[in-house]
């Protein structure tokens, strides 16, 4: 029986990807891919200087959605030849001027042709309603600046690696699952946004719970139909509460302060569209982690609030190809943009071990 029923499978999705390729056929021509134009800005506008070693422009790309991705590229000055490239994203909530930039900018002086680039919705990258996040989309960020870094003719064919910040360090394991193409996968100071989502920080939402938030958000959805406009969830207070949790606390004094501050950011601002958190609480990013074949380096700090997302993920890998690696003494916020703590040398080796092989 169950022989007859695989055999069945194979014969249905035989079909289907028969059907498919038909579609394909009779509507090639309405599938063109096309990049909106977006308004970039010209002057420096990051939050760290730009360092002497590389050289910097601005470049877009399109994802899969069509949604038209803006970001900054970094390559080493007067380099020479092909180079192996890596895609940088995060932290949730940031943009490519905060901490994905810096990264980028010192993995490039460190030899490799990078990108930081802003998510679907955010920044300065396209894609309506603003200030959305999903965790679909915008794994298909990460697929998306796969796609456009193995295009480009001054990178190592197929040498291509992601890194991915808080947030988008859960995205790019998202991304690595699903995405051999991806060599080696970095994620720092690591979120699971479908976690926190759905079961609270440190895990405290329970079912009741769960069930009215969800209540709280689609009444939400309602009233934002309703008056045409989605309300925001509110970045970090303008005055920070004296009784605020410690990692508030390290939140403010990047996003909300000339450390970090940037006028794109949601953290820094407005923040997130309310319903946004729906998405994630309904579908688990996290499933399939244990099934990436490719190289994977977790960091975390010691000290960090969030260091039990990455306890979790990396018991999940499987190979000799897998690394975590905990940084003493180190909080959450202190992987953004602490050069004294982020382990950079030993990012930058795992990539030269790993987008070689």
């Amino acid at each position: 029986m169950c022989k007859s029923l695989v055999a069945l499978s194979a014969a249905v999705a035989l079909t289907l990807s028969g059907a498919v390729h038909a579609i394909d056929s009779s509507v090639k021509e309405g599938s063109v891919m096309h990049q909106a134009e977006l308004t970039l800005g010209t002057k420096w506008d990051k939050t760290f200087e730009l360092s002497a070693a590389v050289a910097h422009e601005k470049i877009t790309f399109v994802n899969r959605y069509g949604i038209t991705l803006a970001a900054d590229l970094y390559r080493p000055k007067d380099a020479a030849g092909k180079l192996r490239a890596i895609a940088v994203a995060g932290p949730f909530g940031a943009v490519k001027e905060q901490a994905s930039g810096l990264y980028a900018q010192e993995l490039a002086k460190r030899g490799y042709l990078t990108i930081a680039f802003d998510p679907s919705f955010t920044g300065e990258s396209g894609g309506e309603p603003r200030y959305v996040a999903s965790p679909d989309i915008n794994t298909e960020d990460f697929s998306a600046a796969v796609d456009y870094l193995l295009t480009r003719s001054d990178v190592v064919d197929g040498a291509v690696g992601i890194l991915g910040i808080c947030g988008w360090g859960g995205m790019a394991l998202n991304a690595a699952a699903m995405d051999t193409r991806i060599r080696a996968t970095a994620a720092i100071t690591m979120y699971d946004m479908s976690r926190v989502n759905a079961y609270g920080y440190f895990d405290a939402l329970d079912e009741d719970g769960r069930y009215a938030l969800k209540e709280r958000l689609n009444a939400q959805r309602t009233a934002d139909y309703r008056s045409g406009q989605y309300k925001l969830a509110g970045g970090l207070p303008d005055v920070l509460p004296p009784d605020a949790p410690q990692f508030v606390k390290d939140y403010y004094a990047y996003y909300k302060t000339e450390r970090g501050y940037h006028p794109r950011s949601l953290n820094s601002n407005g923040g997130w569209n309310v319903t946004s958190s729906l998405s994630f609480i309904n579908m688990p990013l996290l499933s399939f982690i244990s099934e990436i074949r490719n190289a994977v380096l977790i960091v975390h700090g010691e000290k960090a609030h969030s260091r039990y997302f990455s306890d979790d993920a990396a018991k999940k890998l499987k190979g000799d190809n897998k690394e975590y690696y905990v940084v003493p003494w180190a909080s959450h916020t202190d992987l953004y943009d602490n050069l004294d703590k982020i382990p950079m040398d030993k990012i930058a080796a795992f990539f030269e071990k790993y987008l070689d092989d």
